[in-house]
């Protein structure tokens, strides 16, 4: 028997109209698909969740690189330009950061306080994930203050009431010191994610002499780059390379690597036990085949008789689990990325109708995203390799386990078969 044989006689097997054995590999295909769907829908969303997160502490936070001044230099403007007339820089931005408490009308906490230039808050990849809850997005004066919507709540404050930021500064004699300094709220930021929103308090540059000792005055530099989830590392050793010693260059990568790490194998360990689904779903194919071998004995004795060897026979049905799979795949993951894409629509939708039903019996909200948590809208990042490679695992399951029943299926002996039938 020719191979292309084998392949269109296990079409025929999947595509007949006949209910006998065909049925089972059809029921085995939708079983694949169901299994597929959640994988595809969980590395949409874990991927998504992720993304969306680093882009908030690399765009808002660290920066895609940070240059630490060693020598403690005030000449930040010679820098800047040097950085700046690196090919591929978006942006560099002074900045000083430190730890300090806020107290408001109705509580205090702490808080990380950064004296940085306002353009850093208008920077496109910036201006693209923050949300401006009340005022201005930025400090403007040394005697303004921006809060993150989080805090603002925690410290029962709004715009234009006042505000008294508490660091710790150290004396000439090695003892420590408190500084307090008023500040009015000019406006309350949100970036969608409570985490960060819960620690925000950005003052302009110059209001960081307000609250900071001349001795903590050590700026670091964020820099913007293009391309940051691609070329941070190789970038940073070049800025470092570039830039008179002296000076300490570190990647996003760097600065949030257990924090990177974490999600990875948070990740990876989601699409562990999804996969395990997957597995179950294979063993189905394994029944339905041997379920296609039982009834398909006649068959099986004429394609011997007519001159198919053991290996055509067995090519037949494994064709068969191949093209299970493949199917089973093929809607799977059409339907995984339908409903993927759609995921903050579905949500959505979702908390709505359970909060109907909640708010009949205890007048609750029902919330599915808890922003403290969660972001409040997942960004659909859809990586194509692991899609590709969940399909060919599928596949693959399909094959291994239909390959007993197959081995079988071509060792029967024609005469046996055609007694029994």
């Amino acid at each position: 028997m020719k191979k292309t044989s084998a392949f269109y006689v296990a079409i025929r097997y999947l595509w007949s109209r006949a209910h006998e054995g065909v049925r089972y590999l059809r029921g085995a295909a939708a079983g694949i698909a169901i299994s597929l769907v959640p994988i595809i829908v969980t590395l949409i969303v874990a991927d998504g969740m992720i993304r969306g997160i680093l882009d908030r502490y690399i765009e808002l936070g660290t920066g895609h690189l940070q240059v630490v001044d060693l020598t403690r230099s005030v000449d930040n403007d010679e820098v800047i330009r040097l950085i700046n007339g690196i090919d591929g820089v978006r942006g560099v931005w002074p900045e000083q950061r430190g730890m300090g408490v806020i107290a408001g009308r109705s509580g205090k906490t702490g808080v990380t306080v950064r004296a940085i230039e306002p353009s850093f808050w208008e920077d496109q990849g910036s201006a693209s994930l923050l949300i401006t809850i009340e005022g201005e997005k930025t400090p403007g004066t040394n005697r303004y203050i921006v809060l993150g919507e989080m805090l603002a709540h925690n410290i029962g404050v709004k715009t234009g009431d006042t505000v008294r930021l508490m660091t710790v500064v150290p004396q000439d004699n090695g003892r420590m010191s408190t500084r307090t300094a008023s500040f009015t709220v000019r406006g309350i930021l949100s970036c969608g994610y409570n985490e960060l929103d819960a620690l925000w308090c950005i003052i302009s540059y110059e209001g960081g002499r307000r609250v900071f000792s001349y001795d903590q005055l050590s700026t670091n530099f964020i820099v913007k780059i293009d391309d940051p989830y691609r070329r941070a590392d190789a970038f940073s050793w070049e800025l470092y390379r570039y830039l008179e010693s002296g000076y300490s260059v570190l990647s996003w990568v760097d600065l949030l690597d257990s924090q990177h790490k974490s999600y990875k194998m948070t990740r990876q360990l989601l699409l562990f036990i999804m996969a395990l689904i997957v597995i179950i779903a294979a063993v189905n194919v394994s029944s339905a085949t041997s379920m296609l071998v039982l009834e398909r004995q006649r068959d099986i004795a004429v394609l011997k008789v007519s001159g198919a060897s053991v290996n055509g026979v067995t090519r037949v049905f494994l064709w068969g689990s191949f093209l299970t799979g493949l199917t089973g795949s093929v809607i799977g993951i059409a339907a995984g990325l339908l409903i993927g894409v759609n995921i903050n629509f579905l949500v959505r939708t979702l908390e709505k109708l359970l909060s109907f039903v909640s708010n009949i019996y205890n007048g609750s909200e029902v919330k599915i995203l808890d922003p403290g948590f969660y972001l409040e809208t997942i960004p659909v990042v859809i990586d194509w390799k692991a899609v590709l490679m969940i399909s060919v695992f599928a596949i693959l399951c399909s094959v291994i386990a239909s390959l007993i029943p197959a081995v079988k299926a071509g060792k029967l002996k024609p005469m046996d078969l055609l007694r029994k039938t």
